[in-house]
C-alpha cells in the first residue's frame, strides 16, 4: 500500500523530530530573544517515546517510507538517543537512515550512533569564524566544536558528511565561498539554503534572501561549475560538481526554485502529530489514538486517509498573504 496525494506524489521519507528543545539559539529557527529560558517547551510526557516512534516509523515504512530522518530541535540533546537509532535502524522496509544535527555533541556520540546503525549525518555550519557563527547560532558557541564533530563522524563512517549552511544576506553571505572551499577540501558537500519563512519568528523577509542564483554566482567565480542530474526523483538539492573534478556542492533553493511538485516529505512532530509540509500551519494528532490502543492497521488507515487528502505545495503559492500566515516553527518539526 503507498498511498499518493492529490498532487499524485507518494510518501518518501519520514523526518522524525525528536524533541522540540536545542541548546543553540539560531536567528533563523529560535531566536534567542523569543526562545529564552522562560520559554515553555513540550513537557516530557507529551513527547513521544523511543518505542513510540519506532512503532509509527515501521507504519509509515509500510505506507512507502524509505528514507527516515531524525532531526529536532537538536536531536542529540534526547537522552539515549543511540537506543532510538537501534530500533529505527531495524524498521523492515527502509534503506537510509540519516540524521540533522548541529554537530555541537558529535565528538562524542558519532561512533554510538554509527555503531547503533545511523548511516549519515548533514551537519548544520553557517560560518567558519567564530563572530559570524555566534552571530548565527546565538550562544557564542565555537565553530572548532563543530569540526571536531564532524571529523568524528567521518571517522565513524557516517558518510558521505554533508554540510547545510543557512545564508542570510547582511550577516554570513560572505561565508559562501570560504565555506565551498573549505568542504571541497575536506571532501564533503556543502548544501547552501535559502533563507526561508518558515514558522512566524524569525524575522524573515524577501530582501534577506541570498538567493540560488547569487549563491552559485559566488561560488562560480571563485570555483568553476557545472550541473549534475538529480540522483534520485524529488531530490530538494540543486547538484552541482566543481569542472576540475574535485567535489560538489547543493543549493536548497525553497524561495525561488520551488520543488513542491515532486515532494515526499511526511514530518513527525516530537509530540506526535503528522505534518505534510515544512509551511504547515496544523498537524494531525497520532498519538492520541496510538495511546488510547489503536491497532496498526487503524493507524496505518488513519496515515494513508491524511495523506491522499494532502495538497500543500506552500512554495509554489508563496505570497503576502501565506508569508503573514500562522505557521509551524522549524524546531518543532525539523528542517
Amino acid at each position: 500500500m503507498r498511498p499518493r496525494d492529490r498532487l499524485d506524489r507518494p510518501i518518501h521519507d519520514l523526518r522524525i523530530s525528536v524533541t522540540d528543545r536545542c541548546n543553540f539559539r539560531c536567528s533563523y529557527c529560535m531566536p534567542a530573544e523569543v526562545y529564552g529560558r522562560d520559554f515553555a517547551f513540550l513537557p516530557r510526557s507529551e513527547v513521544l517515546t523511543f518505542e513510540e516512534i519506532v512503532r509509527l516509523a515501521r507504519l509509515f515504512a509500510r505506507l512507502g517510507a524509505e528514507k527516515l530522518r531524525i532531526t529536532g530541535g537538536e536531536p542529540t540533546v534526547r537522552h539515549d538517543l543511540p537506543d532510538l537509532v537501534r530500533g529505527l535502524a531495524g524498521v523492515e522496509g527502509t534503506r537510509d537512515l540519516a540524521m540533522t544535527t548541529n554537530g555541537s555533541t558529535l565528538r562524542r556520540l558519532a561512533r554510538p550512533l554509527a555503531d547503533a546503525g545511523l548511516r549519515r549525518v548533514t551537519v548544520s555550519l553557517d560560518a567558519l569564524d567564530d563572530a559570524t557563527f555566534a552571530r548565527m547560532n546565538g550562544v557564542h558557541f565555537q565553530v572548532a566544536g563543530v569540526l571536531e564533530g564532524i571529523a568524528a563522524a567521518k571517522a565513524a563512517g557516517l558518510e558521505p558528511v554533508k554540510v547545510n549552511t543557512v545564508v542570510r544576506r547582511g550577516v554570513n553571505e560572505d561565508a559562501i565561498v570560504p565555506l565551498a572551499r573549505w568542504a571541497r577540501d575536506e571532501g564533503l558537500i556543502v548544501r547552501f539554503v535559502e533563507f526561508m519563512d518558515v514558522g512566524t519568528t524569525n524575522g524573515w523577509r524577501t530582501e534577506d534572501v541570498v538567493t540560488a542564483d547569487e549563491i552559485l554566482a559566488r561560488v562560480d567565480a571563485a570555483l568553476p561549475l557545472e550541473p549534475v542530474p538529480a540522483a534520485y526523483p524529488g531530490e530538494v538539492a540543486g547538484r552541482y560538481r566543481y569542472r576540475d573534478g574535485s567535489g560538489e556542492l547543493g543549493v536548497i533553493a525553497s524561495v525561488t526554485r520551488p520543488f513542491c511538485g515532486a515532494c515526499g516529505r511526511a514530518r513527525l512532530s516530537a509530540d506526535g502529530r503528522l505534518y505534510l509540509c515544512l509551511f504547515a500551519a496544523t498537524g494531525r494528532d497520532l498519538k492520541t489514538p496510538l495511546r488510547a490502543g489503536a491497532g496498526d492497521d487503524e493507524l496505518v488507515e488513519l496515515v494513508a486517509a491524511v495523506w491522499t487528502a494532502r495538497d500543500d505545495r506552500y512554495s509554489e503559492r508563496r505570497s503576502e498573504a501565506t508569508v503573514s500566515g500562522r505557521r509551524i516553527e522549524m524546531f518543532a518539526i525539523g528542517g
